[in-house]
């Protein structure tokens, strides 16, 4: 899939006040270490499994289902969607990932996807879709921590060298979306923490 742009930023779209809400919302919540893959699906994971999980990704989570965060970030979703000219038919929005990334916390190169479509004739809005966009919201002022810079790649590699480092989203209440598939990561938080949120946008695959 080639892509005239990579990703579409909103520098500081979002009020301090809502951001600081978010973050007292989401620190209200019971977090938990964040998880990836088949790590996800068990209930309980060993020590050694931690510790392998821990070498990809490293962060703190909480999921969020409240209407007036979805009310306000949408929009700019659909936005930026119709600006960068993907226009991808986006039908759901997955739960929103409230995330803390504190000092040494990290989550390395990958995608956003997962192999094959939704497995879940119980649910329609998840049934036979995958995700196709994915937003960051940035809830944290960059004073307030040193490191966490977040890149992503261009090219669908997991080791091409070519990266960015997309200072845009730095601000804080500025929002970030990019195609799923690409690779991203966010480095080591170095000082303080770093709060962000991440939402995952639906449809059917691609024809």
């Amino acid at each position: 899939m080639n892509l005239k742009n990579v990703y579409w930023y909103f520098k500081g779209e979002l009020s301090a006040d809502f951001c600081n809400k978010i973050i007292e919302h989401g620190n209200s919540k019971r977090e938990k270490l964040a998880m990836i893959g088949g790590y996800a699906e068990k209930e309980k994971i060993s020590k050694k499994d931690e510790q392998n999980l821990k070498k990809k990704r490293n962060s703190n989570v909480a999921f969020l289902d409240d209407q007036w965060i979805y009310q306000k970030i949408v929009p700019i979703i659909e936005t930026a969607n119709r600006n960068a000219g993907w226009n991808f038919e986006i039908s759901y929005y997955e739960s929103i990932q409230f995330t803390k990334y504190k000092l040494n916390q990290f989550y390395s190169w990958h995608c956003d996807p997962f192999p094959e479509p939704y497995n879940k004739p119980n649910v329609p809005d998840f049934h036979g879709k995958i995700r196709k966009l994915s937003a960051v919201v940035q809830l944290s002022d960059p004073k307030e921590y040193k490191g966490g810079d977040f890149e992503i790649q261009p090219r669908i590699a997991e080791k091409a060298n070519y990266k960015i480092n997309v200072k845009e989203i730095k601000p804080k209440g500025s929002v970030l979306v990019f195609p799923s598939h690409l690779w991203h990561r966010v480095k080591p938080v170095t000082k303080g923490v770093r709060y962000s949120l991440v939402i995952w946008c639906l449809g059917y695959p691609f024809k």
